[in-house]
């Protein structure tokens, strides 16, 4: 039988990416489907959607119908947060044959290639609240699911809803996870989930107990935490990476606001108090004369309910004289039907948003030239990446700097000693 093409299509964050790897694996490996770009023609497309705002929604609205346009006569495949939150829109859609939402993403694979095979009957397993995934398509780094879901409900986002409670595979599986990623010759991994810290839930474990296993699978040199909540960085977490690890110093950590009024209104479960009393025991803890500086990557959300231009200048000043992260992830705050902020009075309108995201724009560019300024001449270590764009190869730092050089593909997938 001949090959039917794929394409896939991902959108939104990191989880979303090791997941679609994933997908791509399952199908590639039934021999039945062959991968090809997503802007090619294709027999199958699989979209992994995005909802975190209403420009998400859209976004993937507009990349399902320009597939069908690529392809009328393709069926086309949705899985992800979009999925979960608006089914019945999605099958409206001209091309779409399946949607799978957050609690059917283990039958995405052999559901499809039944259906390929001409078996359109029964769904077969029942669904599967966790879908073990990681990201395989580069050679230096993969992106490992280790958490899905979340509890904490804040007040402006519909995560839990569209990916349901906080929950996790046994360690064991994600150490074996990590072994399948060493065997294939990758050298940096970065933990993903919707709430990372929160790990354990369904087994007992705890974070902690899960990044000393990982940290003792051969072969894998580097681990970055792609995001974690600050309530959950723990001092013991911070120690034991701190000793000596193969733990990166670079921490994303989701601050959403730096004015206690906000945070507040946020349902965040901390204060700024406390938020910066963590970066400054990380600081204390990780870094040291001569050596390199921890990379913060923070973020922020802007125009909450209620943040008046005096709120949002305490987040901007907290930011620029008490934080001082290398790097800010900007969110304009975004109105999300069955949210708790999408009753609330007070909207700010969308051009005091587009400044005040101006604002922390030029805020966190001087941030991150600071940031690079300050780790001149710092020895560190670099791996670099297989892409050759225009004659030069690129590579991270431990702390999450961008380092160029000339092409050499020797070098790849190798950690090299530079002075920054």
């Amino acid at each position: 039988m001949m090959k039917k093409k794929i394409a896939f299509v991902t959108l939104g964050c990191k989880l979303n990416y090791a997941e679609t790897s994933t997908y791509e694996r399952g199908f590639l490996e039934s021999g039945l489907l062959e991968a090809v770009p997503w802007n090619d023609r294709a027999d199958l497309y699989l979209v992994n959607t995005c909802t975190v705002t209403e420009h998400s929604d859209k976004k993937c609205r507009n990349i399902i119908r320009k597939l069908h346009r690529i392809s009328p006569e393709a069926e086309i495949i949705v899985t992800g947060c979009y999925a979960q939150m608006k089914k019945s829109e999605i099958e409206k859609i001209d091309g779409v044959r399946f949607v799978f939402g957050a609690d059917e993403k283990a039958e995405v694979v052999p559901a499809v290639l039944r259906h390929i095979e001409g078996d359109d009957g029964s769904c077969g397993a029942a669904p599967s609240s966790f879908l073990p995934a990681y990201s395989s398509g580069e050679r230096t780094r993969s992106f490992l699911k280790v958490q899905d879901g979340c509890d904490y409900f804040c007040a402006y986002c519909t995560v839990p809803f569209a990916r349901g409670r906080s929950r996790n595979i046994p360690i064991r599986d994600i150490v074996a996870q990590a072994h399948e990623i060493a065997g294939k010759g990758i050298k940096e991994i970065v933990l993903t989930g919707v709430n990372t810290g929160d790990f354990g839930k369904t087994t007992g474990e705890t974070f902690l107990d899960l990044i000393k296993a990982l940290n003792e699978v051969e072969g894998i040199e580097r681990y970055r935490i792609s995001s974690i909540e600050p309530n959950l960085l723990t001092e013991e977490i911070i120690d034991w990476i701190a000793s000596g690890t193969k733990f990166l110093p670079h921490f994303h950590i989701p601050l959403q606001a730096g004015s206690d009024t906000v945070l507040k209104e946020m349902g965040r479960r901390y204060d700024t108090a406390a938020f910066e009393h963590k970066i400054s025991y990380i600081r204390r803890k990780m870094e040291k004369d001569g050596g390199p500086g921890v990379f913060f990557g923070i973020d922020v959300i802007v125009g909450f309910p209620g943040e008046s231009d005096d709120l949002f200048m305490e987040t901007y000043n907290f930011l620029k004289d008490r934080i001082r992260p290398a790097f800010i992830h900007i969110f304009p705050y975004s109105r999300r039907k069955g949210t708790r902020a999408d009753a609330m009075g007070n909207q700010v309108q969308d051009s005091v948003k587009t400044d005040r995201v101006r604002m922390l724009e030029e805020l966190c560019e001087k941030l991150h030239s600071g940031f690079i300024a300050s780790n001149r001449g710092v020895h560190e270590k670099v791996l670099f990446e297989s892409s050759d764009k225009n004659g030069k190869m690129f590579g991270y730092t431990g702390n999450y700097i961008r380092v160029e050089r000339p092409f050499d593909a020797d070098l790849v997938g190798k950690i090299v000693d530079i002075t920054i």
